[in-house]
Parts: C-alpha cells; structure tokens; sequence
C-alpha cells in the first residue's frame, strides 16, 4: 500500500474521532451551561414568588380562604412554567400546580437545585425554607426535558461533521501526502535506475528541501560509497589471495623440487656413506627452513595488504625497537649491536606491523652486515627530527652499490649471494609505506657497511586514525 494513501486512511479514521471526541466535550459544556440557565431561572422564580408564598402560608394559618384562592393565583401566575409546591409547616399541602413529579418529593434539605428522576422524567428541583410566623417549604420544580431540543441539535451537528469529516479529510490528506511523497518517488526512481558498475560516482544528491528526503538521499550515497569501498577491499583481498597462491607455487617450486631430489637420493641409496647422507640431510634441512621462510614472509606480506586501520593506535618506539634488539641478541648471541635509544617517542601504528619491520631490518643486517670469517657488526639509533622519528640501522658488511639502493626493497629481490627469502626488505618497505614514512638505503659516516633509513610520523595532540595507502599490493604487484 502507497504510503500516501496509508496517510490518507489514517486521517480519514482520526479526524472522524477527533470530531466526535470534541463534540462530546462541547456537548457536556453545552449541556452544563443549559443547566446553569435552568437553575438561574429557579432561583429567580424562587425570589419572585416567595412573598406571596408567605401571604399564601399566612391566610392558609388564619383561615382566610378567599385570601388564599387569589394567592394561589398570583403564586403560579408567577412561577409561570416551573411547577410550584408549597406545604406547612404541619405538612399540609397548600399549593400544587405546574409541571412536576408525580411523587411528592422527599427532599426537605434546602440549597443548590438537585436532580430528581421519577417515571423516565428529570426534574430539576430547588428547595426552599420559608421562614416568618407561617414557616413552611417552597418547591420549584423545572423539567429538564426543556433543555433537550438543544442538546438534539448540537448532537445531530456533530454527527453530520464527523460523517462529512471523514471523506473530505481523507481526500485532502492524500492529495497532500501524494504531493509530499513525490520526492521520494523520484528518489526511487533514481534508485533503481543505478548502475551498479558506476557506484557512488552514479548516484548525484539532488536537494529536495526537505529535510528527511535528503537526509535519506545522503545516507544512499554514503552506502554506496561505503558498500564502494568494500567492494573494493573484497576484490584486492580476493586478488591477493591470488597473488599469494600464484607467488607461494612460483617460488616453493624450486625448493620443492630440491627437496625431491635429496629424498631420491636417500631411498634410491641406501649405502650412502655417513658423510654423504650428512650432507643430503643438511640441504634438506636447508630447504626446509627456506620453505618455512617463505611462507612466513608471505603470509606477512599478505597481512599488510589486508591490515584494516582499526588496528593502529597510539605506541612506544622506543619501547618496541628496544625489544627488537633485545631479540635479536637471544638469537644472535655471536652479533654485537650497539644502540642510541631516547626515553620515548610515540608514533600511531599497528604494533604487529612495525615488528615485522623491525626484525627484518634486523634481520637483514645480521645476514649482511659482516665481512668474511667476521661476526656482524650493528648500530641501532632511534632520534626526534622534524616531527619524525628517525631509526637508523648500521652494519659493517660490504654496502649495497647505489644503481641496487631503490631494487632491494622490490618484491623477490635476492643479491647474488643470498639465502633468504627476497621478502625482508619488502616487508620493511610496506610497513612503512602503511605507516605514511619513508625508508632509504644508503652508506653510513664511515663509508663502509649499509645504513637504512626511517621515518615515522610522531603521535601528536590531535591525531587522528590515519587514511591507509589506497594502493596496497605488494603481494601482487610485479616489480
């Protein structure tokens, strides 16, 4: 059902009821005042006729009936149409006529005019005391039926309001609410007519003036882009898992097939010396961990790519390159690393993230930072420079050549003496990318070894969740 004609339906219910309630309420006032009009009238008629009800009770007491027969004249002539009754004080009745209850009535209590019911009739009826040297009772009587056609003709007008109401309001009520809910038919419209390829870029906000339309026409945009953007995250997580599966069998293949063969090896020789089985279990060995390498560098490097920014928040730098070396020399006990730490700088960053940048970097010095038959040598210093922090990460092995400075953070990029993964270095260059710093290979002060670079962004007063880099494929991007 159109919601125009919902409307419709409702005010044609409502207005009839509204009516009818207002009615009733003007018909109680209505009727009030009748009665306020009717017991002013009794109290007037009272104050007129009670002398002559005195004479009346006075000629009745001494016996003077030709007195008494003029007097009852003049008291209904004055009581006009309200019933009178009078009675002594011994309860003879002395005066009767006009309209009344059948029954004498039992009140004797004088005041206020009450109500009296008698054989389908209401009366109202006003007591009064007589006093004076002939005391008695004074009743007026005024039926209440007098009031009726009043009360008839306002009920038959509201009747006819209400049923005149109710088809006229009902057709107002939709001609006004087809004309209020156009805007959102146009929106509708507008709706199902979208492309789902042009996203939110199809979907132009047109102001409307009124205030819920556009308020609805600006959520349907931010949906779009909100349902854009996830689209979006969906087909690069749906790329990179690709990309991951294609890079996981490219790369595993080569460790695989050596693996093979070293198992060939073994079953189809089963007297192989000490020695030469030594050796097949040692490249196994090797290739495992090269296996194992991989895939845990792969899995990071998909990670990052997937990261959501719910996981950044505030953290110590210090703190954690503090434990990154701390680590290293557990692992590496032979390795010397000197450090240059601050107290604290905090930066906004997903800790998980800035740990693997953090081993690699490490990592990658301790593989490389050593000249033959040498332990690797390192220095880690960690400053404030510029609203940045800066880490820098020195060894003493043999430098990277400046034509090899920007490829050594590409994907799969191996030196010619290398046993790893190719993935270090490009781990460091995504977490920093994600982290909106920069990363740079160069020569330390001395001109021997390799230095490496950083900076983050510090953590100022007023940060806010950083916006990730809207490009991230670093698993499935080619070079």
């Amino acid at each position: 059902m159109k919601l125009s004609t919902r409307i419709a339906l409702s005010v044609t219910v409502v207005v009839p009821v509204l009516v009818v309630a207002a009615g009733l309420l003007l018909l109680g006032l209505v009727n009030r005042d009748l009665r306020h009009q009717q017991d002013t009238r009794l109290r007037e008629r009272a104050t007129a006729v009670l002398p002559d009800v005195r004479t009346l009770l006075n000629a009745e007491r001494n016996s003077r009936p030709k007195a008494e027969q003029n007097q009852h004249r003049k008291v209904l002539g004055d009581a006009l149409d309200a019933g009178v009754r009078v009675v002594a004080a011994d309860g003879t009745l002395v005066l009767t006529g006009g309209p009344q209850p059948a029954e004498p009535p039992t009140t004797t209590t004088p005041g206020g005019p009450v109500t009296v019911r008698g054989k389908g009739h209401t009366w109202r009826v006003l007591t009064v005391q007589v006093e004076g040297a002939s005391p008695g009772t004074l009743w007026l009587f005024s039926p209440t039926s007098a009031s009726d056609p009043q009360i008839s003709a306002v009920r038959r007008r509201m009747l006819l309001v209400a049923l005149l109401a109710a088809p006229v309001s009902g057709l107002l009520a939709y001609a006004l609410a087809d004309r209020a809910t156009a805007s959102l038919r146009r929106l509708s419209r507008r709706a199902a007519e979208l492309d789902p390829r042009a996203g939110a870029a199809g979907f132009t906000a047109e102001r409307s003036r009124i205030t819920e339309v556009d308020e609805l026409t600006s959520s349907i945009g931010q949906l779009l882009a909100r349902y854009e953007e996830q689209a979006g995250w969906t087909a690069q997580a749906l790329d990179t898992a690709r990309s991951f599966s294609s890079a996981a069998s490219h790369e595993l293949r080569t460790p695989l097939m050596s693996m093979r063969t070293n198992l060939d090896v073994l079953s189809a020789h089963p007297d192989l010396s000490g020695t030469e089985r030594a050796e097949v279990v040692q490249d196994l060995q090797d290739d495992h961990a090269r296996l194992l390498e991989l895939l845990t560098a792969l899995r990071m490097l998909a990670q990052g790519d997937l990261v959501e920014v719910s996981a950044f928040g505030p953290l110590d730098l210090v703190e954690l390159v503090d434990s990154a070396v701390a680590e290293t020399g557990r692992r590496h006990p032979e390795v010397a690393v000197a450090t240059e730490l601050p107290a604290e700088l905090r930066i906004f960053g997903w800790d998980a993230g800035l740990r693997i940048l953090l081993a690699n970097l490490l990592g990658n010095a301790v593989a490389h930072g050593h000249l033959p038959g040498e332990p690797a040598r390192i220095s880690v210093r960690l400053r404030a420079e510029g609203g940045s922090a800066v880490l820098t990460v020195d060894d003493a092995g043999p430098g990277i050549p400046p034509p090899d400075r920007e490829v050594v953070f590409r994907r799969f990029h191996r030196g010619a003496d290398s046993q790893g993964s190719g993935l270090g270095l490009t781990l460091v260059a995504q977490q920093v990318a994600l982290h909106r710093g920069t990363v740079t290979a160069a020569t330390p002060a001395g001109g021997t070894g390799s230095r490496f670079e950083v900076l983050l962004p510090l953590l100022v007063a007023d940060t806010r969740a950083p916006r990730l880099p809207v490009r991230r494929d670093w698993i499935s991007r080619s070079g």
